[in-house]
C-alpha cells in the first residue's frame, strides 16, 4: 500500500501539517535561469563532451535488468494509483517521471531515476558527479542555487585542520578535490591563501605584522597555516550546477512536501516511489509527485524536515531521528575601493582570538579584492519548529543580520585595520550585512547514508562550518552511494544517520566550531 508521508506522523511530534512555503524566488544566474521554472521540469540536452565519460561502477542492488523491470514496474503501478486518486480530489495533482541514461556520459543499461532535494554545494556536487556515472538527476530548490548558506559562506579551505579525527578523510580528500574542479570548472575565486593567528592589542615596539593593512591595535599577527586556501562559494556552487545541467540533469523550483513510499515485499522496510513537490509561494499551489527509485535530502538545516516524511507510525525500522540546528550567524563583506587594493596586493586570511567585542572575528579577502569577515559572535541556535512552515526560519529570505552583531563585528575590524574607518577614525560598516544558518548535529559530524529502514532514500547534511569544504568530496561519495549502494571513496560509518536512532544522545552545545587537529579555532557553538 503506498504511504503519502507530508505530514506529522504522530501528535507526540507536534509536527505542521502543511507544506513549507516556498517563499519568495533568488533570481538565478543567466546560464540556470534558463533551465528552471516554477511549474515544469526542463530537462536539457547537452554536447557530447559537456562532461567527460568515466567507467560505470555496476550495481551492487539488483542487476541493471532487475532494477529497471522492477522500477518501471513499481513506477507505473503507484503512478496509475496516484492518478486515480488526483482525479477523485479535483485533478490537482500532477505526475512528472525522472529522467534516466544521459547523453554524453558514461553509457547506461538501468533506468535509475534520481531526485536530489537541494542546490546548495551538497546537492550540487552530487549532481555533477552523479551526471559523470551517466544519471541524469533532478535538483529540487525552492529559492535558487546557492540561495542560502552556500551563498553566504566564507569559502575557508584547510587540508589538515582535521586530522586525528573522522573528518580527516574528509578534510584531505576535498581539499585536493577542489583544486581539481577549480581546473575543471574554471572556478576563478580558488586559490591558496596563508593564514594568520592575529590578537588585538597594544603593538608592541618595533612590531610588522606580515600585512602591511593590519596598521591597527595588532599585538600579534603570526603564520598559523601556510597552506590553507580559499574559494567563493557562490561561484563554485553556481558552475558545478551549471555544469550537470550542461550534463542532462534538470533544475526545478519548487518545495519538496512529502514522499511516496511502499512497503518492500519482505516487509522489513519500505521503498522510495517520489517526492510531492509543490510550485509558487502558496500553501495552495499545483502539487506533482515526481516518481523516482532514489532520493536524496540535502536541504541544510531543513533536512529535519525529513522527520515528518519518512516517520511513519508502525512503519519497519527505526524512527528517524536528525538532531540538527541551524547555527545562525551574521557575516560582513567589504569592497570599498581602498579595501580592495590594499588587501588585493597582501592576501591574508586571518583568524583573530575573542575581543572585547565578543567577536572571534574571521576575516578572509577575496580574490576580487573584497574582504568576507564571520565569528561575529551572538549565533542564535534554530531548530524544532522554528525551522518548520510558521517558523521565523522556516525559509532562507528570513534569515537576516543581528544589527548588533554588525555593529561590534565592524568596531572589532575597525580595530585592526584603518581600512574599516571613516576619516574621523570611527568604524565605516560593511557593504554587505547578511546571515545565514550552518547545519550542525549533536556531536559536529555530518549525516551522510541512507535512511534506515527506507530503501532509496538517503541523506546528505550537517556539514557544520566545513560545509564548503566538504561539498565536493560528499558529492563524489553521494553519487557513488546513490549509484551502487555501497561507498568506497569514503568510510561514511562515522557519518550513519542510523547513529541517532539507536539512542538518544545526552549533551549540550559548545566545541563546534572550528579546529586545527584538537585545537578549538575562533568562535565556537
Amino acid at each position: 500500500m503506498l504511504s503519502r508521508l507530508g505530514s506529522a506522523p504522530a501528535a507526540t511530534h507536534a509536527r505542521p501539517r502543511r507544506c513549507s512555503r516556498p517563499g519568495s524566488v533568488t533570481r538565478l544566474p543567466a546560464s540556470l535561469r534558463r533551465h528552471a521554472g516554477t511549474s515544469c521540469l526542463c530537462a536539457m540536452s547537452s554536447p557530447q563532451d559537456a562532461v567527460p565519460p568515466v567507467a560505470n561502477t555496476p550495481h551492487t542492488r539488483a542487476s541493471a535488468g532487475e532494477a529497471g523491470a522492477a522500477s518501471s514496474a513499481r513506477a507505473a503501478g503507484a503512478l496509475s494509483r496516484k492518478r486515480r486518486a488526483a482525479s477523485a480530489a479535483g485533478g490537482r495533482m500532477r505526475t512528472v517521471a525522472a529522467a534516466s541514461g544521459g547523453n554524453g556520459t558514461a553509457e547506461r543499461s538501468d533506468e535509475r531515476s534520481v531526485v536530489i532535494l537541494g542546490a546548495g554545494i551538497v546537492g550540487a556536487a552530487t549532481a555533477y558527479f552523479l551526471t559523470k556515472r551517466g544519471l541524469k538527476p533532478i535538483v529540487i530548490e525552492r529559492s535558487g542555487v546557492a540561495a542560502a548558506a552556500s551563498g553566504k559562506a566564507g569559502g575557508f579551505l584547510a587540508r589538515s585542520w582535521g586530522d586525528g579525527g573522522p573528518t580527516q578523510q574528509l578534510h584531505h580528500k576535498s581539499f585536493d578535490l577542489h583544486e581539481q574542479l577549480a581546473q575543471e570548472l574554471g572556478v576563478e575565486s580558488y586559490r591558496r591563501i596563508p593564514t594568520l593567528s592575529v590578537a588585538g592589542g597594544a603593538r608592541r615596539r618595533g612590531a610588522s605584522p606580515p600585512a602591511s593593512w593590519l596598521d591597527g591595535d595588532v599585538a600579534r599577527a603570526q603564520m598559523m597555516d601556510p597552506g590553507t586556501a580559499q574559494v567563493t562559494p557562490r561561484e563554485l556552487t553556481t558552475k558545478l550546477m551549471e555544469a550537470a545541467v550542461a550534463a542532462g540533469a534538470t533544475l526545478r523550483i519548487g518545495a519538496a512536501c512529502g514522499v511516496e513510499m511502499r512497503a518492500r515485499e519482505d516487509g522489513e522496510a519500505r521503498v522510495v516511489e517520489g517526492v510531492h513537490v509543490r510550485s509558487g509561494d502558496r500553501d495552495d499551489g499545483e502539487e506533482e509527485l515526481i516518481a523516482c527509485d532514489t532520493l536524496l535530502v540535502a536541504m541544510g538545516p531543513w533536512t529535519v524536515l525529513a522527520e515528518d516524511w519518512f516517520n511513519d507510525v508502525g512503519a519497519p525500522g527505526p524512527e528517524l531521528v536528525i538532531p540538527l540546528e541551524g547555527v545562525k550567524s551574521t557575516s560582513l563583506v567589504y569592497n570599498g575601493d581602498n579595501v580592495r587594493s590594499a588587501v588585493s596586493a597582501e592576501p591574508f586570511a586571518l583568524f583573530c582570538a575573542e575581543d572585547r567585542n565578543g567577536c572571534h572575528l574571521e576575516v578572509y579577502p577575496r580574490w576580487n579584492g573584497e574582504v568576507y569577515i564571520c565569528g561575529c559572535g551572538g549565533s542564535d541556535y534554530v531548530s524544532g519548529a522554528r525551522l518548520r512552515a510558521g517558523g521565523d526560519c522556516e525559509h532562507q529570505s528570513l534569515i537576516g543580520a543581528d544589527p548588533k552583531r554588525v555593529a561590534a563585528a565592524s568596531s572589532s575590524f575597525a580595530g585592526l585595520t584603518t581600512l574599516a574607518r571613516g576619516v574621523n577614525g570611527n568604524a565605516t560598516g560593511p557593504d554587505i550585512s547578511q546571515a545565514c544558518m550552518r547545519p550542525c548535529a549533536t556531536d559536529a559530524l555530518p549525516i551522510m547514508g541512507q535512511v534506515p529502514g527506507v530503501d532509496g532514500a538517503y541523506l546528505a547534511a550537517g556539514h557544520n562550518c566545513w560545509g564548503i569544504l566538504w561539498g565536493p568530496i560528499t558529492g563524489l561519495a553521494m553519487a557513488e552511494l546513490l549509484d551502487t549502494g555501497s561507498c568506497q571513496e569514503v568510510n561514511l560509518r562515522s557519518f550513519d544517520p542510523l547513529r541517532f536512532c539507536r539512542a538518544t544522545r545526552a549533551g549540550g552545545r559548545g566545541g563546534r566550531g572550528r579546529h586545527a587537529g584538537t585545537t578549538a579555532v575562533g568562535e565556537q557553538w
